[in-house]
């Protein structure tokens, strides 16, 4: 009963700011992840009163994971192989080199290779989500929590303004709505920027590019193990706080796809369990959005904008190509 009362305060905040950006984001057509973000911002000062730090923790944490977890809710097996054989090879290959572009960009603009596999991950997989995932997994530094929160907002930015431009670039390129709705659901960050620019100009296109997101989605728990796999090689020489360990978080979504995939999931119990995820990341992000400084994040300066920008316009350029290439 104690630890709930201590939980109880930063818990409410995180929730109230989560209700808030979702009241504006419904009647503003604004992503609610941004929202939370620069509504929780604003709440920095509450960061540092003891009353709240426990449960601003705890919903940064816990409930950020838990909300993983459900996401899983969202994807099956069928919805990944309807898309074909090459489809499902030139997804994964696009998501592998936005990756391996991070560090290479990184490196130009002299970014640490955390912030790289950080902001790669993002702009390739599913953009404010996969962020708080592959944050939970990388070693903690003083960083972290500030570059977590600037890669949130500049990957819903950024979806945001791709939402927009993509699909008047894709019909200006004279594709066909089946070429579209891969480009869309391939390029575009955040799942509901992509259903928004989706359907937008069609319901085929739509549902191409939702399916084509969540195979993006579904590849986060194969790129956090890879993650886990290659940490410790890489920080274990150097110091031993920063052993990881495999999260089970990433072995309940792949339970709960599975559980999806094979109809244990009711219909209703699914719709369930995507709502809860829905909130319980907005309200992680909330609490993130508690935890950064204004002043911090201004300091980061050109760079950390200008790696989420080539790697926006890397992924881009090669599912361009991609569809020219293979036909898809």
């Amino acid at each position: 009963m104690q630890s709930a009362k201590v939980i109880f305060p930063g818990f409410l905040l995180s929730c109230t700011i989560a209700g808030a950006a979702t009241f504006l984001s419904e009647h503003y057509a604004t992503p609610v992840m941004l929202l939370a973000l620069l509504i929780g911002m604003a709440f920095n000062f509450l960061s540092e009163d003891e009353k709240c730090q426990k449960g601003i923790e705890f919903s940064s944490k816990p409930i950020l994971r838990i909300g993983i977890v459900l996401l899983g809710a969202r994807i099956t097996l069928t919805d990944i192989a309807s898309l074909g054989f090459t489809t499902f090879l030139v997804v994964i290959c696009l998501i592998a080199f936005t990756i391996l572009s991070g560090f290479i960009f990184a490196k130009f603009l002299n970014k640490d290779w955390c912030f790289a596999l950080l902001t790669g991950g993002s702009v390739a997989i599913c953009g404010a989500s996969a962020a708080m995932a592959i944050t939970a997994v990388l070693p903690k530094n003083d960083k972290l929590e500030r570059n977590t929160l600037f890669t949130v907002i500049a990957v819903t930015t950024f979806s945001t303004i791709a939402m927009i431009l993509y699909p008047i670039l894709f019909s200006y390129l004279d594709m066909s709505e089946k070429n579209i709705g891969f480009l869309i659901g391939a390029t575009i960050h955040d799942v509901a920027q992509v259903i928004g620019a989706g359907y937008s100009i069609s319901v085929e296109t739509g549902d191409i590019a939702t399916i084509v997101k969540l195979l993006r989605v579904s590849m986060l728990p194969v790129v956090l193990i890879v993650i886990i796999l290659l940490l410790p090689k890489t920080t274990e020489q150097k110091d031993e706080k920063y052993k990881t360990r495999f999260p089970l978080f990433v072995l309940g979504f792949l339970l709960v796809v599975l559980a999806n995939s094979s109809g244990l999931i009711p219909q209703t119990v699914q719709t369930v369990m995507i709502e809860i995820s829905r909130w319980f990341l907005v309200i992680a992000i909330a609490a993130l959005g508690v935890k950064t400084s204004m002043q911090k994040m201004l300091q980061l300066g050109y760079g950390h904008v200008g790696i989420i920008f080539f790697e926006t316009i890397t992924l881009l350029l090669a599912a361009i190509l991609a569809v020219k290439f293979f036909e898809i």
